[in-house]
């Protein structure tokens, strides 16, 4: 039996890794300024995370959700108290296009309506409603195309209330940082102005912080900087730091009820355990702020590169756009240079989501090894 041959490979086999490096099965040492997809939020095997998780499977590694889980608990009560979303619920599940498809099937169940405005450029991931909800027409199939969604350029605040004026949205949802679409971001006024527009036309506001949520962009959560409230936040990759879970924090007005959701393996107690590693080093070793101290020292290094047409992002959520397509440069900086950077949908744009663990020294290697290719 072979793969299914759907994801296009380097051909480089990690075996091991060790905070911001990975290690081949050659014994080459790769500096990671990509973090799995911004997965990597404490650094890879982290001592804290390693004996959260091995402590906690030696005692019960999984038991469904028909039973009482107090690390669920300890989550929700660690996770709102860290991120300040006051007497939000939370709901757990595996990943981010889970999160995303649970907060869109809850917006519809709670407004009872069914069509959903989304971003151009926007990436919510592969499942049924959220792919639907994807500005990417490859992957999404003649069934998940069933969904009712209208996709708006970001920032469009005209083109959002007209389509609100229909009075048939259930949910706006929006990457305040778009990740794989290109790092976009747009001002302050926007984000207030789109939440005034949910409430004035009863929509949910659902913010994605899949990629940009637990600290990647120096805030708990990127929407946090434009001071909204939103009524579901989706989170998941920096959640668990590589182990599977995702989740939505759910605004209190909105209330619960037996069997509205559900799921086998989400907030099992593996997930939880790592989840709560994740929190407690954030906590302790001060991450929210390293990003913003390490990306200041990054943006400011960017400015020697002339050929660097702009800087995208916040935190440790960057974005360097060439006015070249930059496949050739990744594969140099991989193959050269030992160092792992990611891509977009923007073919000019080379993205940088390093664990948050990340050090001056380690930005200094990225930069010497893109003055020499450039």
């Amino acid at each position: 039996m072979s793969l299914f041959n759907v994801y296009p490979l380097f051909d480089i086999t990690p075996v091991r890794a060790k905070d911001v490096y990975v290690f081949d099965e050659k014994g080459i040492k790769y500096l990671d300024l990509y973090g799995g997809h911004a997965v990597i939020s404490i650094g890879h095997s982290h001592p804290e995370y390693v004996t959260s998780i091995n402590e906690q499977i030696s005692k019960l590694g999984f038991y469904s959700n028909s039973i009482k889980n107090p690390l669920q608990v300890e989550l929700a009560e660690k996770l709102v108290k860290l991120s300040n979303c006051k007497d939000y619920q939370l709901f757990l599940c595996n990943s981010g296009a889970e999160a995303n498809e649970n907060a869109l099937k809850l917006a519809s169940f709670h407004i009872n309506k069914k069509k959903i405005i989304a971003f151009k450029n926007s990436f919510h991931g592969r499942t049924s409603a959220a792919v639907a909800a994807t500005d990417n027409p490859k992957i999404v199939a003649p069934l998940n195309a069933q969904h009712e969604v209208e996709f708006i350029k970001l920032g469009d605040l005209v083109s959002v209330e007209k389509a609100l004026k229909q009075n048939d949205v259930c949910a706006v949802i929006v990457e305040v940082i778009q990740g794989i679409g290109g790092l976009d971001e747009r001002t302050t006024e926007f984000y207030q102005g789109l939440s005034k527009l949910c409430k004035k036309y009863n929509s949910l506001l659902i913010v994605d912080e899949v990629q940009s949520g637990f600290g990647r962009t120096g805030d708990f959560f990127a929407f946090q900087k434009h001071n909204i409230e939103p009524d579901i936040i989706s989170m998941a990759k920096g959640m668990g730091n590589g182990f599977p879970i995702g989740g939505i924090l759910i605004h209190p007005t909105i209330k619960a009820s037996f069997g509205l959701l559900g799921t086998t393996f989400g907030g099992n107690h593996l997930a939880c355990a790592a989840s709560l590693a994740v929190l407690k080093v954030i906590e302790n070793e001060n991450l929210l702020q390293n990003a913003k101290d390490i990306s200041t020292y990054f943006i400011e290094k960017s400015q020697s590169l002339s050929k660097a047409k702009a800087i995208k992002g916040r935190g440790l959520m960057l974005g360097l756009e060439f006015d070249f397509n930059i496949s050739e440069l990744r594969k140099k900086l991989i193959f050269e240079h030992h160092i792992f950077t990611g891509s977009a949908k923007n073919p000019n744009l080379l993205r940088i989501l390093p664990p948050l663990t990340l050090q001056k020294h380690h930005v200094d290697l990225f930069f010497e090894a893109l003055q020499k290719e450039l």
